[in-house]
Formats: structure tokens, sequence, C-alpha cells
């Protein structure tokens, strides 16, 4: 299946995150290659060019569509979490900016096969590194109900969490749950006819709430942050998209406590930390427009943050 993946807030994110075309620009969600494909069409042939994706197929879709830029370009295969190593690999201390498209892409949605979509029947996989041993199988087949009812509450924000939890293994007391359609079916049962008439596809909230235990998606965000920012130049960029409340609060916290100057108590009269501000926001969150939304429908919940290093 061909990588398919429609690029949200595309020009946005690198009109604010381009400051040299010269420089060093780190792409942690590699995906199809949009925003990389966009970014190299504007820096010189000097400039270097690093996409980072833990999708193997990702990273092949991206050699293959960056293949006749002018910049220098380079792919690693890896999660972002581990920037520190895999700059460390490369030798490279700091660079200008750093790009972040969160959440699962177009091609792994539309590739039944991935195992992410409730629309699409498939094994139950999630996996957005198919080096990763746990899989959406074994998180439903074998975790405990309290576990599964605080992960669907906590990630997916799914008022029914107890009750598809409840639902969930008594099914495979009698057989495994093997595909998309079976997690489906037992996700509609769960849920009162009357909750699922209005509203999104009722098996939504929960497919993100396995999804993100499969990939441990928000534990890794804070932390990434962080080190991104050490290894920014001044002056240099971090530009964030998240798809769901849950990342952007993780994003926006993160930022907001980088940008702080003072971390004394409020009780303390005066500052005797002596901690000076890492970050400085670049413009407010913005969303897609009217226009992309109705183009691309995905776009509707995607929000872009910035930072710069001072």
């Amino acid at each position: 299946m061909e990588f398919q993946h429609t690029t949200v807030l595309l020009h946005e994110m690198i009109d604010r995150i381009l400051t040299d075309p010269h420089g060093i620009y780190v792409d942690c969600t590699l995906g199809g290659g949009g925003h990389s494909f966009a970014m190299a069409e504007k820096l010189a042939p000097d400039a270097l060019l690093i996409g980072v994706d833990q999708d193997e197929e990702a990273i092949e879709a991206a050699s293959h569509r960056l293949s006749g830029c002018a910049c220098r370009h380079l792919f690693v295969r890896d999660n972002f979490s581990h920037i520190h190593d895999i700059l460390a690999s490369l030798e490279i201390d700091k660079v200008d900016g750093f790009i972040f498209d969160l959440g699962v892409s177009s091609h792994q949605l539309d590739d039944g096969s991935r195992g992410f979509s409730y629309m699409n029947n498939g094994k139950l996989d999630m996996r957005m590194d198919q080096r990763n041993p746990r899989t959406a199988y074994e998180i439903v087949n074998t975790y405990e109900e309290e576990a599964l009812a605080r992960i669907i509450w906590e990630y997916g924000e799914e008022r029914w969490a107890k009750r598809i939890a409840q639902f969930i293994c008594e099914f495979r007391e009698k057989k495994p749950i093997e595909t998309t359609d079976d997690l489906v079916s037992v996700i509609k049962a769960a849920i009162p006819a009357h909750a699922r008439r209005n509203g999104p596809h009722p098996a939504k909230r929960t497919f993100q709430a396995i999804r993100i235990e499969v990939n441990n998606e928000l534990g890794i965000l804070k932390d990434t942050m962080e080190a991104c920012v050490s290894h920014l130049k001044v002056g240099g960029r971090v530009g964030v998209i998240t798809f769901q409340s849950l990342e952007d609060r993780i994003i926006k916290k993160a930022f907001k406590e980088m940008e702080r100057d003072c971390i004394c108590p409020p009780e303390l009269p005066v500052c005797v930390c002596h901690h000076h501000r890492l970050v400085k926001s670049i413009g407010k969150a913005q969303k897609p427009s009217a226009k992309e939304i109705e183009e691309n429908p995905r776009a509707r919940s995607a929000v872009l943050r910035v930072v710069e290093r001072v």
C-alpha cells in the first residue's frame, strides 16, 4: 500500500520554524515526508535535514519522496524520545529547528492491516514501530479490567470506560478479541443505544486510548520537549502539531514551564532561584483554516504551538 498522508498546517509550520536556510533541521515525525519536503524546498544545498520516524514504511516513503532534494538529508529509524542519542550518533549538538506532527498518520489509519482504525478491519496491532513487542491484541486480551478501564478513561476520556472494560473482559472469556471489528462490536454493545446516536464513532475514544498505551505516546512528550530545547541554537525553534486535548495539554504545560523566569515558591518575597527562561512563544496557538478543514476533515482538531530558544 502506497504511503499517503495529508500534511496539516504545512505552510504555517514551515514559515514559523525556518529561520536559517543554511541550518540544521530535524523532522521528528517524518511520516510521508510532507513537512520535510516543504522544508527542503526552502533550504540551501549546504543545509541538513534529518528525518526521524519509528515506522519503517514512513522511512521508505520519505526516502523516495526526498530523493531529489538539493539540501543534504538523512533518515533515522528511531523514536523521537531518543533525540539525545540520535543527535550524539550524528555528532551534532545544536540545531536550528525541530518539527513534530503528533499522533497517527493517515496512512496508518487507512491501512487496515496496521490495526489502528475502527473503520478498516484488521488484526489488533496499533504499533507505530513494528519492532515494539506490545500490541493492541495483548492489551485488550491480557490487561485486567481495572487497568483497561483506567486507560480508556484517562487516554480516551471515555465516559463509558468502566462498562467497556467490563464487556471486553466478559467477551474474551469466551474467545480472544482478535480484530478491530471484534473490538468495535464489543464497544458498541457496551455503550447504550441512546449514547451512540450523537457525537463521534462510539469506538473512537477507546481506540485512541489503546493506541496511546501501545505506543506510550503521552509518556514521552515532556522529556522530549525539554531535550529538544536543550539542543536548540539561540533563535532556534520547536514546532508541535497536536490532534487531541491530552497531547496539547502536555505540550502547552511543558512550553509554559520552560518560559518561566522564576520558579521559586510563590510565598517567597524575593527570587532566590536565579532561574532564567529557556524559550519564548512565537505567536498564538494556531488552528487550521476553515478551507483546510473542509478539504481535510482530519485537520479539525489540529493545534500548532511554536517556541524559540532565548
